[in-house]
């Protein structure tokens, strides 16, 4: 939180950063509860559909239903957040996420949970997620300024994933000892306490939008800025393809290889956790080391994705499996920060949620038919080949965007520190201010 007036620019340092603000630190408190619990119900679940006697493809439909609406509503969440309040759209959307997710719970806990049932419960959560990834991201982007921005997206990606860790080892223990119903309660009570603390978040930096054309309007004034640099559409293009099939590794497959192959589903909590272990390695490096080129950093770091899908096809066992994972999650975190210090870098201000949610629609695009199809692509070709598949497919697109020249060439900025959103201003802080996805 903000210090308060009367602290001395030293106490103000011992407390917090320079850089973190009221709305930093809010954000990163909310990120930390939300990860402790939505970690552990992805795996919660799969396993309440397989324990609801599901097949992997009704483990695919259920991983769809969540994924379809947040595709389908990102657009429009996207155009909403940058003309409302932003924090009031994030907390209508936790609201969402934790009425859908407590109905879930309470379905797993006290009956015979049908497919359509779990399909539409977790639809509605995908669609409070729709809204809330934008203005969550603009929110974010405009939270931070200056020279720190690199360091301070590294710190915020770390704790995030560092409540992975916890979220996914202790929920896939909670799963085995009393199963998936009581992970699912525990999410939907994180998503009311993190929109409490988002209720907090301060708008006053922001800058009032002039009445324009309405929605339609802002979703051309977004498409406008999204395709005229190619760097962003080409990425996001490579991302259509390596979230789809990491996601269906990870959702469908994974699961089903570690009931089948290592036990149940606390090895498959631990392997996760051990990606979270990862991410926070690789945001301690983005805290020390600012690569020039960013985005020819970033991307380079997308091709050890393929290593989980890979290590799920052998099958690796759990201890290797927790190798691959580490160094993916590892790997995939310098992208992040890449990406995000490039957004914040390239993208004004005042459209961070619209080409957010460009950027987020156009990632998640084929997610839902992968995660469909996973199911039907093991039974034709056996889980072993799809899986093989899904780390070719990390691979191909990753290479292919090398070619873009701007993707190779773009070189961090040197930009004047401005104090955080929501901070007392240091008193050498400059006044300048600069101008401003995947993966908050």
């Amino acid at each position: 939180m903000s210090q308060p007036p009367t602290d001395s620019p030293a106490t103000a340092a011992r407390r917090l950063p320079s850089w973190a603000g009221r709305n930093y630190t809010l954000l990163t408190g909310a990120a930390v509860v939300t990860n402790l619990g939505s970690h552990g119900a992805l795996i919660a679940s799969a396993f309440a559909v397989m324990d609801a006697g599901g097949s992997g493809g009704d483990v695919g439909l259920v991983a769809a239903a969540r994924t379809l609406p947040l595709v389908l509503f990102l657009l429009v969440g996207g155009a909403i957040a940058d003309r409302l309040p932003r924090h009031r759209v994030m907390v209508a959307a936790n609201a969402l996420n934790c009425l859908s997710q407590a109905a879930f719970a309470v379905l797993v806990l006290t009956g015979d949970p049908q497919l359509w049932q779990m399909m539409l419960l977790t639809a509605l959560c995908g669609t409070g997620t729709a809204f809330f990834n934008p203005a969550a991201e603009g929110m974010l982007l405009s939270s931070v300024s200056g020279e720190h921005s690199n360091r301070a997206f590294a710190l915020f990606r770390m704790a995030m994933n560092g409540a992975g860790i916890g979220g996914a080892a202790l929920g896939g223990a909670l799963i085995a000892a009393i199963g998936p119903g009581w992970v699912l309660a525990v999410d939907a009570a994180a998503f009311a306490v993190a929109g409490a603390l988002r209720a907090f978040l301060d708008v006053g930096h922001i800058a009032e939008r002039a009445p324009g054309g309405g929605l339609l309007a802002d979703l051309r004034e977004g498409w406008v800025e999204f395709r005229s640099r190619a760097w962003l559409w080409s990425i996001v293009l490579q991302f259509s393809v390596v979230v789809a099939v990491v996601g269906a590794a990870e959702s469908v497959y994974g699961p089903l290889v570690a009931r089948d192959r290592l036990g149940g589903p606390a090895p498959w909590g631990v392997a996760l956790a051990f990606f979270g272990v990862g991410t926070i390695a690789g945001a301690v490096l983005m805290m020390l080391w600012k690569p020039r080129r960013l985005l020819l950093v970033g991307t380079l770091c997308v091709f050890p994705l393929a290593l989980p899908s890979a290590g799920l096809a052998v099958p690796l066992p759990t201890w290797g499996l927790c190798a691959v994972m580490f160094a993916s999650g590892a790997a995939v975190e310098v992208f992040g920060v890449s990406w995000m210090t490039t957004m914040h870098q390239e993208i004004p201000e005042e459209k961070f949620s619209r080409v957010s949610a460009y950027d987020w629609f156009g990632s998640l695009s084929l997610l839902p038919l992968a995660t469909a199809l996973a199911g039907p692509a093991e039974t034709a070709f056996g889980r072993t080949p799809a899986l093989w598949g899904c780390a070719a497919l990390v691979i191909v697109p990753t290479a292919l965007v090398l070619l873009v020249p701007e993707v190779r060439h773009i070189t961090r900025k040197p930009v004047p520190a401005k104090p955080a959103a929501g901070h007392a201003p240091a008193p050498d802080s400059s006044p300048a201010a600069p101008a401003g996805s995947a993966g908050v």
